[in-house]
Protein backbone atom coordinates (compact mmCIF):
# COMPACT_ATOMS: atom_id res chain seq x y z
CA UNK A 1 0.00 0.00 0.00
CA UNK A 2 0.96 3.56 -0.97
CA UNK A 3 2.06 5.54 2.19
CA UNK A 4 0.76 8.68 0.31
CA UNK A 5 -2.14 8.48 -2.76
CA UNK A 6 -3.36 12.07 -4.22
CA UNK A 7 -6.80 10.91 -6.11
CA UNK A 8 -8.08 13.33 -8.72
CA UNK A 9 -7.56 16.34 -6.61
CA UNK A 10 -8.91 19.62 -8.43
CA UNK A 11 -8.87 22.70 -6.46
CA UNK A 12 -10.17 26.15 -8.30
CA UNK A 13 -9.35 29.71 -6.85
CA UNK A 14 -12.50 31.30 -8.51
CA UNK A 15 -12.73 30.64 -12.36
CA UNK A 16 -8.98 29.62 -12.28
CA UNK A 17 -8.09 25.99 -12.16
CA UNK A 18 -5.05 25.89 -9.64
CA UNK A 19 -4.78 21.27 -10.16
CA UNK A 20 -6.62 20.03 -12.60
CA UNK A 21 -7.29 16.57 -11.60
CA UNK A 22 -3.90 15.41 -10.48
CA UNK A 23 -3.55 11.87 -9.37
CA UNK A 24 0.28 9.97 -7.71
CA UNK A 25 1.31 7.76 -5.25
CA UNK A 26 4.06 7.92 -3.13
CA UNK A 27 5.34 4.57 -2.01
CA UNK A 28 7.33 4.30 1.10
CA UNK A 29 10.65 5.04 1.59
CA UNK A 30 10.42 7.05 -2.23
CA UNK A 31 11.62 10.05 -3.13
CA UNK A 32 9.25 11.79 -4.83
CA UNK A 33 9.78 14.65 -6.93
CA UNK A 34 7.23 17.63 -8.69
CA UNK A 35 9.02 19.61 -10.67
CA UNK A 36 7.08 22.23 -13.64
CA UNK A 37 7.45 26.33 -13.85
CA UNK A 38 5.76 28.61 -11.66
CA UNK A 39 2.35 28.58 -11.53
CA UNK A 40 2.20 24.36 -12.24
CA UNK A 41 0.66 23.88 -9.29
CA UNK A 42 3.03 22.17 -7.60
CA UNK A 43 2.97 24.46 -3.88
CA UNK A 44 -0.56 23.85 -3.96
CA UNK A 45 -0.51 20.39 -4.15
CA UNK A 46 2.32 20.83 -0.50
CA UNK A 47 -0.84 23.01 0.68
CA UNK A 48 -3.42 20.35 -0.47
CA UNK A 49 -1.96 17.71 1.90
CA UNK A 50 -0.89 20.27 4.42
CA UNK A 51 -4.91 20.81 5.11
CA UNK A 52 -4.49 24.52 3.93
CA UNK A 53 -6.81 24.15 1.04
CA UNK A 54 -9.79 21.77 0.78
CA UNK A 55 -10.04 19.96 -2.65
CA UNK A 56 -12.74 20.97 -4.75
CA UNK A 57 -12.71 17.35 -6.11
CA UNK A 58 -10.32 14.08 -5.06
CA UNK A 59 -9.06 12.43 -2.12
CA UNK A 60 -5.54 12.55 -0.34
CA UNK A 61 -5.03 9.13 1.08
CA UNK A 62 -2.00 9.25 4.20
CA UNK A 63 -1.14 5.60 5.54
CA UNK A 64 -4.31 4.04 4.52
CA UNK A 65 -6.54 7.16 5.74
CA UNK A 66 -7.94 10.22 4.47
CA UNK A 67 -6.56 13.64 5.53
CA UNK A 68 -9.79 15.09 4.45
CA UNK A 69 -11.05 14.12 7.66
CA UNK A 70 -8.36 16.22 9.73
CA UNK A 71 -8.05 19.73 10.30
CA UNK A 72 -4.20 21.54 9.69
CA UNK A 73 -3.21 21.35 13.02
CA UNK A 74 -3.56 17.21 12.97
CA UNK A 75 -1.42 17.05 10.46
CA UNK A 76 1.85 17.16 12.19
CA UNK A 77 0.49 14.43 14.68
CA UNK A 78 -0.27 12.03 11.71
CA UNK A 79 3.39 12.17 10.71
CA UNK A 80 4.07 14.82 8.19
CA UNK A 81 6.17 17.22 8.22
CA UNK A 82 7.41 20.16 5.65
CA UNK A 83 9.45 23.16 5.16
CA UNK A 84 8.50 26.18 3.09
CA UNK A 85 9.61 28.13 -0.03
CA UNK A 86 9.84 31.59 2.38
CA UNK A 87 11.67 30.70 5.43
CA UNK A 88 9.00 30.25 8.52
CA UNK A 89 11.04 30.60 11.66
CA UNK A 90 11.01 32.13 14.81
CA UNK A 91 14.11 35.18 14.26
CA UNK A 92 14.07 36.09 17.98
CA UNK A 93 14.90 32.55 18.98
CA UNK A 94 18.40 30.21 18.75
CA UNK A 95 18.84 27.32 16.55
CA UNK A 96 17.87 25.04 19.33
CA UNK A 97 14.62 26.83 20.54
CA UNK A 98 13.51 26.95 16.71
CA UNK A 99 14.09 22.71 16.68
CA UNK A 100 12.52 22.13 20.16
CA UNK A 101 9.34 23.41 18.39
CA UNK A 102 8.89 20.62 16.17
CA UNK A 103 8.58 18.31 19.54
CA UNK A 104 5.53 19.94 20.14
CA UNK A 105 3.69 16.90 18.64
CA UNK A 106 5.27 14.93 21.89
CA UNK A 107 4.44 17.00 24.38
CA UNK A 108 2.03 15.14 26.71
CA UNK A 109 1.96 17.61 29.36
CA UNK A 110 -0.35 19.70 31.06
CA UNK A 111 -0.12 23.32 32.23
CA UNK A 112 -0.28 22.57 36.26
CA UNK A 113 2.90 20.13 35.60
CA UNK A 114 4.81 22.29 33.51
CA UNK A 115 4.27 25.16 36.33
CA UNK A 116 5.69 22.46 39.38
CA UNK A 117 7.85 21.69 36.34
CA UNK A 118 7.07 17.49 38.30
CA UNK A 119 9.21 14.62 36.90
CA UNK A 120 7.12 13.73 34.26
CA UNK A 121 7.99 17.29 32.52
CA UNK A 122 11.41 17.40 33.42
CA UNK A 123 12.05 13.79 31.46
CA UNK A 124 10.21 14.48 28.81
CA UNK A 125 12.02 17.56 28.29
CA UNK A 126 15.20 15.76 28.30
CA UNK A 127 13.87 13.55 25.47
CA UNK A 128 12.61 16.12 23.54
CA UNK A 129 16.38 17.81 24.03
CA UNK A 130 18.09 14.70 23.20
CA UNK A 131 15.88 13.84 19.90
CA UNK A 132 17.07 17.81 18.81
CA UNK A 133 20.46 17.36 19.33
CA UNK A 134 20.34 13.69 16.99
CA UNK A 135 19.38 16.40 14.11
CA UNK A 136 21.58 19.27 15.22
CA UNK A 137 24.45 16.32 14.82
CA UNK A 138 22.97 14.81 11.58
CA UNK A 139 22.44 18.57 9.88
CA UNK A 140 26.21 19.59 11.40
CA UNK A 141 24.33 22.75 12.91
CA UNK A 142 27.08 22.48 16.06
CA UNK A 143 28.18 25.81 15.07
CA UNK A 144 24.90 27.68 15.26
CA UNK A 145 23.49 25.77 18.41
CA UNK A 146 22.85 29.02 20.58
CA UNK A 147 23.00 31.37 17.82
CA UNK A 148 19.32 33.36 16.82
CA UNK A 149 17.79 32.99 13.41
CA UNK A 150 17.84 36.68 12.73
CA UNK A 151 21.83 36.94 12.88
CA UNK A 152 22.54 33.28 10.16
CA UNK A 153 22.86 33.37 6.51
CA UNK A 154 20.49 32.37 4.40
CA UNK A 155 22.05 28.84 3.65
CA UNK A 156 21.96 28.06 7.27
CA UNK A 157 18.38 29.09 8.07
CA UNK A 158 17.12 26.98 5.21
CA UNK A 159 19.36 24.44 7.04
CA UNK A 160 17.62 24.64 10.33
CA UNK A 161 14.01 24.76 9.02
CA UNK A 162 14.72 21.30 7.42
CA UNK A 163 16.09 20.10 10.50
CA UNK A 164 12.73 21.52 12.68
CA UNK A 165 10.91 19.52 10.40
CA UNK A 166 13.04 16.46 11.22
CA UNK A 167 12.37 17.19 14.93
CA UNK A 168 8.56 15.86 14.11
CA UNK A 169 10.00 12.13 13.57
CA UNK A 170 8.29 12.37 10.50
CA UNK A 171 6.95 9.56 8.15
CA UNK A 172 6.65 11.73 4.94
CA UNK A 173 8.45 14.93 4.67
CA UNK A 174 7.53 17.63 2.27
CA UNK A 175 10.31 19.50 0.86
CA UNK A 176 9.56 22.79 -0.72
CA UNK A 177 12.17 24.28 -2.60
CA UNK A 178 15.09 22.81 -0.17
CA UNK A 179 18.07 23.95 -2.56
CA UNK A 180 16.60 27.31 -3.88
CA UNK A 181 18.77 30.20 -3.23
CA UNK A 182 21.66 27.87 -1.90
CA UNK A 183 25.34 27.24 -3.48
CA UNK A 184 25.97 24.67 -5.51
CA UNK A 185 27.98 23.22 -2.06
CA UNK A 186 25.05 23.56 -0.14
CA UNK A 187 22.94 21.81 -3.02
CA UNK A 188 25.35 18.93 -2.99
CA UNK A 189 24.59 18.97 1.07
CA UNK A 190 21.05 18.66 0.47
CA UNK A 191 20.99 15.57 -1.83
CA UNK A 192 23.40 14.25 0.78
CA UNK A 193 21.02 14.68 3.60
CA UNK A 194 18.28 13.47 1.44
CA UNK A 195 20.10 10.14 0.44
CA UNK A 196 20.90 10.02 4.92
CA UNK A 197 17.11 10.58 5.50
CA UNK A 198 15.99 8.07 2.90
CA UNK A 199 18.22 5.35 4.08
CA UNK A 200 19.28 5.69 7.37
CA UNK A 201 15.77 7.13 9.09
CA UNK A 202 13.62 5.60 6.64
CA UNK A 203 11.74 8.99 5.75
CA UNK A 204 9.70 9.17 2.78
CA UNK A 205 9.81 12.02 0.94
CA UNK A 206 7.92 14.53 -1.70
CA UNK A 207 9.84 17.33 -2.91
CA UNK A 208 9.18 20.56 -5.07
CA UNK A 209 12.47 21.38 -6.86
CA UNK A 210 13.45 23.89 -9.57
CA UNK A 211 17.04 22.17 -9.25
CA UNK A 212 17.04 19.43 -11.65
CA UNK A 213 20.66 18.00 -11.13
CA UNK A 214 19.32 17.47 -7.58
CA UNK A 215 16.39 15.97 -8.82
CA UNK A 216 17.99 13.79 -10.95
CA UNK A 217 20.51 12.64 -8.26
CA UNK A 218 18.36 11.87 -5.31
CA UNK A 219 14.41 11.02 -6.65
CA UNK A 220 12.96 8.13 -7.64
CA UNK A 221 9.86 9.20 -9.36
CA UNK A 222 9.34 12.47 -10.62
CA UNK A 223 5.76 14.01 -11.63
CA UNK A 224 6.51 16.80 -14.13
CA UNK A 225 3.14 19.57 -14.12
CA UNK A 226 2.52 22.26 -16.07
CA UNK A 227 -1.01 24.55 -15.74
CA UNK A 228 -2.08 22.51 -13.14
CA UNK A 229 -2.09 19.53 -14.87
CA UNK A 230 0.36 16.59 -15.43
CA UNK A 231 2.71 16.04 -18.14
CA UNK A 232 4.82 12.84 -17.41
CA UNK A 233 5.52 10.78 -14.49
CA UNK A 234 8.14 7.92 -14.63
CA UNK A 235 11.81 8.28 -13.60
CA UNK A 236 13.94 11.42 -14.02
CA UNK A 237 15.19 10.64 -17.25
CA UNK A 238 12.05 9.29 -18.22
CA UNK A 239 10.47 12.57 -17.51
CA UNK A 240 13.42 14.78 -19.16
CA UNK A 241 12.85 12.86 -22.58
CA UNK A 242 8.88 12.94 -22.25
CA UNK A 243 7.49 14.43 -25.83
CA UNK A 244 4.58 16.19 -23.66
CA UNK A 245 7.84 17.67 -21.55
CA UNK A 246 10.00 18.51 -24.19
CA UNK A 247 7.03 19.95 -26.35
CA UNK A 248 5.68 21.69 -23.31
CA UNK A 249 8.95 23.31 -22.37
CA UNK A 250 10.71 23.89 -25.72
CA UNK A 251 13.49 26.55 -26.49
CA UNK A 252 14.08 26.20 -22.52
CA UNK A 253 17.86 25.17 -21.62
CA UNK A 254 18.83 21.55 -20.93
CA UNK A 255 19.15 21.95 -16.77
CA UNK A 256 15.95 24.11 -16.65
CA UNK A 257 13.91 21.78 -19.35
CA UNK A 258 11.71 20.34 -16.79
CA UNK A 259 12.68 23.08 -13.79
Amino acid sequence: MSLLEVKNVTLKFGGVIAVNDVSFNVEEGEVFALVGPNGAGKSTLFNLISRFYDPFEGDIIFDGESLLKHPPHDIANLGIARTFQNIELFEQATVLQNLLVGRHRFRKTNMFSELMFLPSVKKKELENRAEVEKVIDFLDLHPYRDKYIAGLPYGVRKVVEMGRALAINPKLLLLDEPASGLSTEETQDVAFWVEDMKKQMGITILMVEHDMHLVASVSDRVLALSDGKMLAMGTPSEVQNHPAVIEAYIGASDDEAVA
